[in-house]
């Protein structure tokens, strides 16, 4: 069903309604916010908004009283299988290359159960914290561990997360002047062919897709450049998304001068990169000529704000030149080996936070990061008008954010900002293509116990002296 689709139903009986919101905050073009809003779904996809006393029938009802309700947050940057190896106290001191070099051995003892596990607990952490879509970049594929991501993917419909993996690859290893070992690198006819399978058989295209692929070089230095430049190629011909790390640390830029005679964004561009297919994780050290040129082509930035802050060379990404520049901006949260949590209204609160500290008070409240992390993420992930708003015809993904108790005592005057500036809070109930997977702060699908239980005979084995 598109958006046009979707119309005749505003008026029908739905199958899901949450209605009695505190407030809606619709995050669509006109940037509605309606007190006493209601959302009603059906068939996965938002078929009518309003205030109270206009909503329909429904199936089944969600109450949202005290909260405010936003569209799901979406991540667009995540190792999911680093919670296996959080807080690994080697590691925690390091810079970014060294702190890569102390885990590389462990994360080449992943195997399908252990990616299955990880992502499980992964996005279930997500959902707890208001996230319905996730992305993920697994670039470790040690031989013989089998088909991590359709182990990912399994645990995501278990789940019910609206899930975009990347296939990730390393090509370079210690041998040819990288950092992974060579127990984790492929080379390059092997990442292509398994790239293409994955596509084949996992991708969506369509509206309303729970499922879709991108291709995730792990970064410009990691891989050859006939391998990223192969990949832009199948990118463009199997029409999907690409993904990689950029300009995330000083260290970058030298290595690249020293390797290929460049900056690493003219690299990547060299590479056939720079378009609006790409987006990028952290992207730290761009200089404003650099910064113009993303905005030129359209390429996207998964901005990262704790991780950044965590392991990062000291800088902070440079978020409001990027959007004054009309580079699409989103949300990630990074992996759980660095940032060692995965809550997206925290990186939230750190990107308000951050840029304020960049750019003044008045610089950002909470309504952009809001959209950062809703419309920014959504364009992202080339789903604008899709994901990311709540909108006839848009997806049926949203949070009711709980906006009672002590933490929230006395704000009375701004729901939005009280979220953000507020609190600590999780979801009260997250909702993906009307179907609730978080109901009162509890994982509604089954299973948890026996899965973590599993998690941790996983995380002592892979990391194991």
């Amino acid at each position: 069903m598109t958006p046009t689709d979707a119309a005749p139903y505003a008026q029908a009986r739905a199958d899901f309604l949450v209605t009695g919101a505190l407030l809606l905050a619709t995050v669509d073009d006109d940037r509605r916010e309606i007190p006493g809003g209601w959302v009603a779904i059906t068939d996965g996809l938002v078929s009518g908004i309003g205030a109270a006393g206009s909503e329909p029938q429904a199936d089944e009802i969600l109450r949202a009283e005290g909260c405010l309700v936003t569209p799901g947050l979406i991540n667009t940057h995540h190792h999911i299988f680093q919670n296996l190896t959080r807080a690994h106290r080697p590691a925690t001191q390091s810079t970014l290359f060294q702190w890569l070099t102390t885990l590389y051995p462990l994360w080449s003892r992943l195997d399908e159960e252990a990616a299955y596990l990880s992502a499980w607990v992964g996005l279930a952490e997500l959902a707890l914290g208001g996230c319905t879509t996730s992305t993920d970049h697994l670039y470790v594929h040690p031989r013989g561990a089998g088909d991590l991501i359709s182990a990912e993917i399994r645990a995501a419909v278990e789940l019910g997360m609206r899930f975009h993996p990347t296939r990730g690859s390393m090509s370079r290893s210690q041998k040819d002047g990288g950092l992974p070992p060579d127990s984790v690198v492929q080379t390059d006819e092997e990442i292509l062919l398994d790239s293409e399978r994955l596509v084949g058989l996992h991708h969506d295209p369509s509206w309303g897709a729970m499922v879709r692929i991108a291709l995730a070089p792990c970064s410009p230095f990691s891989v050859t450049p006939e391998l990223m430049v192969a990949t832009a190629e199948m990118a463009e011909r199997l029409d999907v998304r690409l993904h990689t790390h950029l300009a995330e640390d000083p260290d970058e830029d030298t290595y690249s001068m020293e390797t290929f005679g460049i900056r690493t964004i003219e690299h990547f561009e060299n590479c056939g990169w720079g378009t609006d297919r790409s987006w990028v994780a952290h992207c730290i050290y761009p200089n404003q000529a650099e910064i113009e040129r993303m905005g030129r082509w359209g390429t996207g930035v998964a901005h990262c704000p704790s991780s950044n802050m965590m392991i990062g060379g000291g800088g902070v990404s440079p978020v409001s030149d990027f959007r004054a520049a009309g580079v699409p901006v989103g949300l990630g949260c990074d992996g759980s080996a660095s940032t060692d949590s995965a809550s997206l209204w925290m990186e939230a609160r750190n990107a308000m936070l951050l840029a304020r500290m960049r750019g003044g008070p008045q610089s950002t409240g909470a309504r952009d990061a809001l959209e950062i992390a809703t419309r920014g993420s959504a364009a992202c992930l080339g789903r604008e008008g899709e994901l990311g708003v709540l909108a006839v015809g848009s997806v049926g993904d949203l949070v009711c954010w709980p906006l009672e108790g002590v933490q929230f005592a006395g704000a009375i005057t701004d729901p939005i900002e009280a979220w953000l500036r507020c609190g600590p809070v999780s979801a009260k109930h997250t909702v993906v293509a009307g179907k609730a997977i978080v109901r009162d702060g509890v994982l509604v699908p089954p299973g948890i116990e026996d899965i973590l239980t599993r998690h941790h005979a996983a995380s002592t084995r892979i990391q194991a002296r």
